[in-house]
Formats: structure tokens, sequence, C-alpha cells
């Protein structure tokens, strides 16, 4: 047993105290029975028994351990099991604290350990209260071994579940949701009702389907307090699915579902599930695509609500000054606020200043983010439309003119009007599309592989200045559709000739993709990386599954892929669908 210190102090003070002294202090003492054991951040590599030595006589020698914490070190099988072993006789354990513990494990490996420690838990009659098993990249493959644990009693007192950038995708999350709807089942049957109040799930790639089977278990249980499911490529049908869910847990305080993909029509539906949770304190809704009309929606949700508000994060929506002037007035009965983030939405250099004006006139000047990354007041694509309408016009004019010369008056010509009317896939020239890219002169542009090689002269073989020349053309590519097919086949000629004319080529262009992207630094310090990489990540999605793009280049951009990076973030649905194609492939 465990003493507090305040206990050991008032021993110290004591001069030649009696046997019945110590007695009465004892009994008079709070006694401190927490004890967490940890071994984080060590790096050890437990294989065998023998390496797992150090960890079992630590526990075997702790007389009341609590928590163990094994974070940051890698462990196998064998050691698993030995470890487990010791973990049998403790049956005060309640946090198994295993973040980030099965670096460079075999998937194989992975779900045999946990299996061995879940035994050891349910055979000593644990009460879990928390597992953190986050930064493990385990896939479904490591739910396998979780499964048992998850559907005991010794999880009825779980309260917190963290399973962040594992990598669960859908079917891992199909599992973990059954598990969950198992375990509150047979709990409510036991009289001891499953209470979970913290659910981590970020950067999981559950999508649509893996949120929806979670929702279920989610509305079963009904007593969350924090959730977190950012960036896992969830679209309006899942986030639909959560917002019904979200409704029946009314203590929720904490709500991230940052970065997926809402719209407006999963931005409503959320909107009408808000006014359900009184006790909301952090909404973090950023790079959520909720758009104007979506800001609106959680704007009126909000407005007469959520008086414990303390953060709210709507950066990166593509939101317009009228949704944001929505959302600021209605925070304005939020005495708690001490966070508004609206960066990187679209209010132009006159609407950021008066967005900053009116929450300074609501007295809440200090809780406004920095609005530096603030994406212009959204007439840029209308702007670069007339542009390209009018270069359309010189381009018809032109070739009217040319249509008069006698040198093409014969009668077998066609009408100039048919001319006009045909596809035109010539009226701009790579130069002048490489100057001023846009979606629509990409339509117009001669994609023809020489054309491009011949712009580029002497530098045709120089891997940066070709991977730029197609990554401008990639660029403007936002989804599925003819531009991106252009894009793909311009990409496809370029680097089929790269692959063939340089050497060690792989390395060179997977290198030269990540420095355009902005994801590593390149040599140009002046180089502005782009504000959005949707474009380059859908056209890669196509590049790496072809047979020219070869195994070592794949692997390069598999391991900046995975990695934290905001401007991967921003792209979250792109990301997910490359790293799918990429363990794929």
């Amino acid at each position: 047993m465990l003493f507090s210190s305040a206990v050991f102090m008032s021993f110290l003070e004591m001069s030649a105290p009696s046997i019945d002294d110590v007695i009465d202090k004892l009994a008079q003492a709070s006694v401190d029975t927490k004890f967490e054991l940890s071994f984080k951040g060590k790096g050890l590599k437990l294989n065998t028994a023998e390496d797992a030595k150090e960890i079992v006589e630590a526990i075997q020698n702790c007389p009341h351990m609590t928590a163990l914490c094994l974070e940051a070190n890698t462990l196998g099988v064998e050691a698993a099991e030995e470890i487990a072993k010791a973990l049998r006789k403790h049956p005060e354990f309640e946090r198994a604290l295993w973040s980030d513990m099965f670096t460079g494990r075999l998937k194989t490996e992975i779900p045999n350990a946990l299996k061995h420690l879940g035994a050891a838990v349910m055979e000593a009659n644990c009460h879990l209260v928390e597992i953190d098993l986050s930064d493990n990249a385990f896939g479904p493959n490591g739910v396998v071994g979780l499964v048992d644990l998850l559907k005991s009693k010794s999880c009825y007192s779980l309260k917190e579940l963290k399973l962040n950038n594992n990598g669960l995708g859908i079917t891992g999350g199909k599992m973990l949701a059954e598990c969950l709807l198992e375990c509150h089942k047979s709990s409510v049957a036991a009289g001891q009702p499953l209470s979970l109040r913290v659910f981590i799930s970020g950067r999981n790639r559950l999508e649509n389907d893996g949120a929806t089977a979670l929702s279920a278990a989610f509305k079963a249980i009904g007593t969350l307090e924090f959730l977190a499911m950012p960036q896992n490529g969830i679209n309006h049908p899942g986030i639909s699915a959560l917002a019904e869910a979200i409704a029946v847990n009314k203590n929720l305080k904490h709500l991230n579902l940052n970065d997926n993909t809402f719209t407006a029509k999963g931005a409503e539906a959320i909107a009408r599930a808000l006014p359900k949770l009184e006790k909301l304190e952090v909404i973090n809704f950023g790079d959520c695509l909720i758009r104007t009309e979506g800001a609106k929606a959680i704007a009126k949700a909000i407005k007469n609500n959520h008086p414990h508000l303390q953060e709210l994060i709507l950066s990166g929506n593509e939101i317009t000054k009228e949704g944001a002037i929505n959302i600021v007035e209605s925070l304005e009965n939020k005495k708690n606020l001490r966070k508004l983030d609206l960066n990187a939405n679209n209010f132009g250099d006159d609407g950021c200043e008066d967005i900053k004006a009116l929450v300074e006139g609501l007295g809440n000047g200090d809780v406004l983010g920095s609005l530096s990354d603030d994406e212009g007041c959204g007439d840029d694509d209308e702007e670069e439309g007339s542009e390209d309408e009018n270069s359309e016009k010189e381009s018809d004019e032109e070739v009217s003119i040319d249509n008069k010369s006698p040198a093409k008056e014969t009668a077998t010509k066609p009408p100039v009007k048919e001319t006009i009317s045909t596809p035109i896939k010539q009226l701009v020239s790579i130069k002048d599309f490489l100057a001023f890219p846009s979606p629509t002169k990409l339509l117009q542009l001669d994609y023809s592989i020489d054309s491009i090689l011949n712009e580029l002269g002497d530098d045709k073989t120089d891997v940066d200045k070709v991977v730029g020349a197609l990554m401008k053309v990639a660029l403007v590519v936002s989804k599925d559709d003819e531009a991106k097919q252009k894009a793909c086949q311009c990409a496809d000629g370029l680097l089929q000739y790269l692959f063939n004319q340089v050497e060690n080529a792989d390395a060179k262009v997977a290198n030269a993709f990540l420095v355009q992207m902005g994801l590593i630094k390149g040599e140009d310090k002046k180089f502005a990386a782009p504000k959005s990489i949707t474009g380059p990540l859908l056209v890669l999605e196509h590049v790496v599954k072809q047979t020219y793009f070869t195994k070592v280049a794949r692997e390069i951009l598999l391991m900046f892929f995975i990695k934290p990076h905001p401007l991967m973030e921003k792209s979250s649905e792109a990301r997910h669908r490359i790293l799918q194609t990429l363990h794929s492939v």
C-alpha cells in the first residue's frame, strides 16, 4: 500500500512516536492507492521473455498498480505473454496506457500480443476505466485482438476508449461498433450499464459505413462527454448518422469532427442535434466544407443555446462574409467564449475587417483568432471564369480571321460557324496554360506530350522542372471529371518519359512531387507551397497504379503521406483515397 506524501511528512514531524501514535496517524490520514507504472519513451525492443524481464519484475514488485504505460516501446508476442503473466496478479489494474507500442511489428504479431494482455486483464477480473491504443497502425487486424476484451465484463466499467490513428478502416470501425454494442447489452443485463464518456478515433479512414456503425453504438450508450473523430473521410450520410447519435448524448461537452466533409447537408443535420447538447464547451468543425449555408444553420442552432460554449472552430470551410456574420451574431451572449477560429474562409480583405469589427463590437475582440490565411471573398472563381470566357472569345475571333484568309478558302472547307462549334483542343497553347493555369484552359489544351516536352526544351529531362509543369496541370483538378482525365493522360506521358530517360528516376520523381506539394522543403527558398493539394493527390491516385510507376517511388510517397501535415489534413478525402490505393497496389 502506498501512502501520500502528507502522511510521511506528518511522521517526520513526530518526535519519538509510539506504535499507538502511528496507528492513530494512519487512521486519520488519506491513503493514495493510485499508482502508475510507466516505461514511456524508453524505446525498449521487447521480443523475448528475457527482454521483458525489467517490466515483469517492476509489475511483480508493485504492490498496487492501477495503470501501466508502455508508450513508445515495441512489444512482440513472447514479451507480451510474459508481461501478461505478471499482470494477472493485479485485479486493481484499471488503465491500459498502450499507445505507440507496436512499431515495426508484423500484422500477425499484434493481435496475438493484444490477446495475451486482454486475457490477463479478464483473468484478473480487472475493472478497466481507460484503454489507450492510439498511434498503433494495426488496422482491422488489431481489433481482432481486442474483441474478447471489449466484450468482457472487465469493460463494463470503461470510461475512456482512445483509438486514434490506428488505420481501422471501415471493417475495423464496424468490428469496434459491434463490440461496444455487445458490451453495452451484456452490461445492462448485469445491472452495470457501460457508461463510456470519452471516445477518440481520429485518422482512421472510417468513412460513412464505419461512422454509421459506430453511431448505433453511441446511440445505445448515450453517456458520451468527449467525442473526437477528426479526419476520417466521412461525408454527409455518415455525418447525418452521427448527428442522430450525438443528439442522444446530452452530456456531451467536447465535439470534434474536424477535417471530414459535411457540406451544407451534413451541417444542417448536425445543426438539428446541437440544441439538445446544452453542456457543449467545444465545437470543432474546422475543414469540414460546411460552406455558407451550413454556417447559417449552425449559427441558428447555437444562437439561443450553449451558455457554456468556450471554443468554436470553423476554419477552412469556404464560408463567405454573410455566413460569418451569422456565426458572430449567434455568439453575442456566450460569456464563456475564449476562442473563435474563422481562418482560411472566403471573406476577402474588406470582409475580414468587417468580421473583426463585429466581434469587437460584441465585446469579444480578444477571442477571434488570426484571419491571415483567408482565401479571398469568393469571387475569384467568377473572375477566373470571366477571364477564360474572354480567352475563348479572342480565340474564336482568331479562328474566324484564319478561315477568311484566301489560303483556306476551298470548296470543301466547312463553314466558320461549324468550325467554331467543334471541340476546341488547341485554342490554348502550352505556354499560355503554364503561365495562367485554369480548369477551363486545361479542357482546351493541346495535351500532346511532345508539345509539352518541346515547351520545356533543354529542361525536359530535369525531373524538378517536368514535375513542376505537371503540378500546374494537377493543381487545377478538384474532382473526378474530364479535367482530371486529361491531367492523368498528361501525367502518364510525362512520367513514362522521365522513367525511361532518367537514371534513378523513381526516387527523384517522388522527391520532386513531395517538394512541389509542400510536404518537404526543397532548395528554392522562395518556393510557396500550394494552398490545396487535392488535385495532385487525385492525379497521383491514378499514377501510382500504373506499371511505369515503380515500387520504390510508391514507398517513398507512402512514407510521407501517412505522416500528419496541415496540407494533407486539408485534403483529407483525397488523402484517404491515395492511401487506400498505395496500400492495395
